[in-house]
């Protein structure tokens, strides 16, 4: 019975020291994370882990290559050093004459004579003037003769003439000399020719006639007088409602590589004016000098089988006058 009754009394404070020792535990606990939370704090606020990067991508996969992306922002051109906004002009061409370097991208040219309404209304003739075109109709040169009113209106298609091209700044790139030669096929040994200068001053090919009792025929030349291409026509280069076309051909006359083509304008404007379209082809691998000289060609052409004679009011209907 006293056994009993110690044990009763020793059982409530038995249970307080489980309780004490419980709640003890949970304080503890409860301590622990906190005392944690303030040490990621602390150490989230001293360490500050490596600097970022600003345009680099985050490393990837282990075995994959890291392609690295420029950055977007912009870096303003340091003095000295061409900025990125500005324009950089590309490289000049080998052995491109000033001014030319547009003829290395093309193939194609497009010549338009101006209408001059006095010589349209009275027959008086005027100095030529062309608007030469790429193949979308842009005009990348100007075309203007230089002669005076007695050779013009006396001479006629004989006349002799300085062509000078312009571009589109004003700048003369291109100079075409035609000296005064007879037109009759009992001369053979004067003949027409056309030398082609660029710069103005400087011969890079000329354009010769030769002699054929029936055939357009001609010669391209490089500066050296060295033969190059042929140009070979058709025997009536007048004719109606349809294009007439010059052939350019390698120097055995077996391959053409393109041609200068004089483009029908209608029935009014070939009736009543002498203002001529005209379309030359050519390799866009040709040298730039001969695609010059071709330019030439086409304006030696245009004056003796298209341009009105001097004593009349018809145009020439075959290689001799």
């Amino acid at each position: 019975m006293l056994i009993l009754e110690s044990s009763l009394c020793l059982f409530p404070n038995f249970l307080t020291l489980v309780i004490l020792n419980s709640l003890h535990k949970n304080q503890l606990t409860a301590m622990d994370r906190q005392g944690g939370q303030n040490n990621f704090q602390y150490a989230s606020g001293t360490y500050q882990g490596p600097p970022q990067q600003y345009g680099y991508p985050s490393p990837g996969p282990v075995g994959f290559p890291n392609y690295q992306q420029p950055a977007a922002s912009f870096n303003p051109p340091q003095p000295g050093m061409p900025g990125l906004s500005q324009w950089v002009p590309p490289p000049q061409p080998m052995n491109c004459p000033p001014g030319l370097e547009y003829l290395t991208q093309i193939d194609q040219l497009v010549i338009h004579q101006q209408v001059e309404i006095l010589e349209a209304l009275i027959g008086f003739e005027t100095n030529n003037k062309y608007e030469i075109k790429n193949s979308l109709g842009q005009r990348v040169y100007f075309a203007v003769e230089e002669n005076d009113c007695c050779t013009r209106n006396c001479l006629g298609n004989l006349r002799p003439f300085v062509i000078k091209i312009l571009d589109n700044s004003g700048r003369e790139v291109i100079n075409f000399e035609r000296p005064f030669r007879c037109v009759s096929c009992c001369f053979p040994c004067c003949l027409q020719e056309l030398e082609i200068q660029s710069p103005p001053g400087v011969p890079i090919g000329y354009v010769t006639q030769n002699w054929h009792p029936f055939l357009p025929k001609f010669t391209v030349l490089n500066e050296h007088r060295q033969e190059v291409l042929k140009i070979t026509g058709p025997c009536i280069v007048c004719r109606c409602c349809s294009d007439i076309d010059f052939e350019i051909k390698s120097l055995n006359e077996e391959t053409t590589v393109g041609k200068i083509t004089k483009q029908w304008t209608g029935v009014i404007k070939e009736m009543f004016t002498d203002a001529d379209n005209f379309s030359i082809q050519f390799p866009l691998d040709l040298d730039v000098k001969m695609k010059a000289v071709m330019l030439g060609a086409c304006f030696l052409i245009d004056f003796m089988f298209f341009e009105r004679s001097g004593d009349s009011n018809t145009e020439r209907g075959g290689v001799w006058q």
